[in-house]
């Protein structure tokens, strides 16, 4: 990738982390639908994340869309690999295929 600290700081939270979400707030406190609907997956599977908060962080904000080629937020990551976004990781979840990505990884799920 490069020596930019912001992408060091992003693959050392995706590599220690098995499930991430980049959202803007809290996963107790989403501040836009988006987030708030990734959460609402993620909660309703029963799955262990942690949410990282790009709005306290200007510059983590642009590097993740840089890091991940990826315009918008949230970004979600399992085993350290990107996998999209809201839309995405919505039609993932009713095609089953990110239940799939989960278990794949190791990740457990309550549903």
């Amino acid at each position: 990738m490069s020596d930019n600290p912001v992408f060091t700081r992003i693959r050392q939270e995706i590599d220690e982390t098995p499930v991430v979400l980049f959202m803007k707030g809290t996963p107790m406190f989403p501040q836009c639908g988006f987030s708030a609907a990734v959460v609402g997956v993620l909660s309703h599977m029963g799955v262990k994340f942690k949410g990282i908060d790009v709005l306290t962080d200007p510059e983590l904000r642009q590097g993740i869309k840089d890091f991940a080629q990826w315009p918008t937020i949230p970004q979600l990551y399992v085993k350290g690999e990107f996998v999209g976004g809201c839309d995405i990781v919505r039609e993932m979840y009713e095609s089953g295929e990110l239940q799939q990505i989960l278990a794949q990884g190791g990740v457990e799920t309550t549903h």
